[in-house]
């Protein structure tokens, strides 16, 4: 059977062989009405794909300057409404979102998810006046769950979501594999001497992220003698003003080093009169660069960002948009750090 062509389908509607290709690749600059009757026609006429010039075609555009096509909203959902500046991780997804964005020729528009002044219905409006194609959703911090008034948002875009997977709705999202992120950091911990490593962390943000966290770090445990085994401390947000409960589990079970996501907890170790190194390891579960001499695991925002805007035009081009019935889940992977907050293997005593 001969292959159909995208003459032979510019042919029967009478529209140029550019025109049908820009559509068939869901193209803003052809209508969407002209786009459905031109997909339509193709999928009755069998036209398929050739994958091979399809891939030099993307490679071609690639090489070229990007020009800007159509717009994306980036969706600031913390609750801060200069997050996108002043919070210390979420910039990072920014930066990759906007990075990946251009590259591709999108440009991105900002909105405030808390902005009261913002109604469904205003908000759908203002993002088709000014032809915005997808929607990312960055900065779920204390929450998994978007706001229910905001329901047919979701329906009428394609849209993904950084850092977290969301419940009702769940959407495709993208995140550091924070199992397997934990999971490293402890086998690292057990190749740098330690022997007992223990996990401090809000239990608040470790269901945020479905407790991949603490299974990563309890996953680790498992290779351990029993009587090395520490159980989590999971009450950080509790020790803000009295660390009692800090001290006494800290006394009891003895760790050689922690596992760590906020840097106050370097506070809480030099109020026991312990040195870092010496006395205790640090390991951050976040590494940043603004503490480069605490050592640990990158988990790698920018690039959770660039391919979070991946995913939001692969369901521009395939016309895929709406709560999705079966979610996407994109994991990237860490890596680790060096850092003067734990000792080298090499000089252990």
């Amino acid at each position: 059977m001969p292959r159909v062509t995208l003459k032979a389908i510019a042919e029967r509607l009478g529209y140029s062989k550019n025109t049908i290709s820009l559509a068939l690749r869901n193209s803003p600059q052809i209508p969407e009405a002209t786009r459905n009757k031109i997909k339509k026609l193709a999928d009755e006429m069998g036209y398929q794909t050739n994958a091979v010039v399809s891939q030099l075609m993307a490679q071609l555009r690639s090489s070229q300057t990007p020009r800007f096509q159509a717009k994306l909203a980036l969706i600031n959902a913390h609750t801060d409404a200069n997050a996108f500046k002043t919070h210390p991780t979420i910039p990072n997804y920014v930066t990759g979102c906007e990075d990946r964005a251009k590259s591709r020729g999108y440009s991105f528009d900002h909105f405030w998810l808390h902005d009261p002044q913002l109604t469904p219905e205003g908000f759908i409006r203002v993002m088709k006046t000014r032809n915005i194609q997808g929607l990312v959703i960055v900065g779920l911090m204390s929450t998994n769950r978007l706001p229910e008034a905001l329901t047919k948002v979701w329906q009428e875009f394609p849209v993904a979501v950084t850092g977290v997977q969301t419940r009702q709705p769940t959407l495709s999202f993208c995140c550091v594999d924070h199992y397997d992120l934990a999971r490293r950091a402890f086998h690292k911990a057990i190749d740098l001497g330690y022997d007992r490593p223990a996990l401090i962390l809000d239990k608040v943000i470790d269901r945020l992220v479905e407790h991949r966290f603490s299974a990563g770090y309890l996953s680790g445990q498992q290779t351990l003698p029993a009587d090395r085994r520490i159980p989590p401390f999971l009450e950080w947000e509790s020790q803000k003003e009295n660390r009692d409960d800090f001290k006494t589990w800290f006394i009891k079970y003895k760790p050689d080093v922690v596992l760590i996501l906020y840097n106050s907890v370097i506070a809480w170790l030099e109020e026991l009169d312990l040195q870092i190194p010496e006395d205790v390891g640090v390991i951050q579960l976040e590494w940043r660069k603004d503490r480069p001499n605490i050592a640990g695991m990158d988990q790698h925002n920018t690039v959770t960002g660039e391919a979070v805007v991946d995913m939001v035009i692969n369901q521009i081009h395939s016309n895929e948009r709406g709560i999705p019935q079966y979610p996407l889940s994109t994991l990237i992977g860490s890596s680790w750090t060096d850092g003067q907050s734990v000792r080298s293997k090499l000089t252990e005593v």
